[in-house]
């Protein structure tokens, strides 16, 4: 739910309930029953507002599931060699891993870097397709 479903659904349960605490609220600081009876007509309006909390509420949680549908995975990565600068586009494996990637112009072995699973993942313009899909790499 993004944020102004929420604060939306929020606003529209409170004036939807507001024949309910608003009274409650003027005998509290003292008002007078005349004052209260005023108040209640507000029974009138809160079905309305109830209705439109339910529908912004509901809504939100369309979209929330919305949001986590599998986006589609992206094959082809630019991959840029460090040394030479030779970039080149390839079609990234989706059932192994590229630990070693030859770079073409140079004959440079590319290899991960750091903290990374594949080549794809340090060196090119897409993660490889287990780190698209929110998995460990192989």
């Amino acid at each position: 739910m993004n944020n102004k479903t929420i604060f939306g659904t929020i606003i529209a349960f409170i004036i939807g309930t507001a024949c309910c605490w608003v009274p409650m609220l003027i005998v509290l600081f003292g008002g007078t029953v005349g004052a209260t009876a005023v108040a209640s007509g507000l029974n009138a309006i809160s079905l309305p507002f109830l209705l439109l909390g339910v529908g912004l509420m509901s809504y939100g949680f369309y979209k929330s599931k919305e949001k986590n549908k599998p986006m589609p995975i992206i094959l082809e990565s630019r991959i840029t060699c460090p040394k030479c600068n030779h970039a080149k586009e390839e079609t990234m494996p989706t059932d192994a891993c590229a630990y070693f990637y030859e770079c073409e112009n140079c004959k440079v072995v590319l290899k991960p870097l750091k903290g990374d699973c594949c080549v794809y993942c340090s060196y090119g313009t897409v993660d490889c397709p287990p780190i698209q899909e929110g998995k460990a790499c192989c």
